[in-house]
């Protein structure tokens, strides 16, 4: 056996050759209209979509919209966070529990309070609320 006489073991099959006249009719097989029935159609790459749909100004300019998500503050933690007996946004800055004295927190009851508290300028739940009374403290 010679070089020239090795054959492949599995013959590559052939890409279908699509309208070189023969028997076919009007489309040759190509099928009816569309992007893939032209001659010499080229289909774009989906990675340069993706690209066109990203914002050509990059960086600062793109800030971010998403929405601060409520900062929950449960009633047995309402002690340990409190100076001098209250809590105020402000207070809540210091702390490190909210970036900004804009960003919401709410008061969710879990446990009754360990000491009298008073809450201002916060939103409180109706059971919260009536813990936080019980307790001997006070919602503004």
């Amino acid at each position: 056996m010679q070089i020239h006489e090795l054959k492949p073991q599995h013959q590559q099959r052939k890409e279908k050759r699509v309208g070189r006249g023969g028997k076919r009719g009007t489309t040759s097989g190509g099928g009816q209209k569309g992007q893939k029935s032209r001659s010499g159609h080229k289909i774009r790459p989906a990675s340069r979509d993706m690209f066109q749909r990203l914002p050509k100004l990059r960086g600062v300019k793109n800030i971010s919209k998403k929405k601060v998500g409520v900062v929950i503050l449960h009633t047995s933690r309402l002690a340990s966070i409190a100076l001098e007996g209250a809590i105020t946004k402000k207070i809540l800055r210091e702390k490190g529990i909210i970036k900004k004295e804009s960003d919401p927190a709410k008061v969710l009851f879990d446990k009754e309070p360990a000491s009298a508290v008073s809450v201002t300028g916060l939103k409180v739940s109706e059971k919260a609320k009536a813990a936080i009374v019980k307790a001997g403290g006070s919602v503004a």
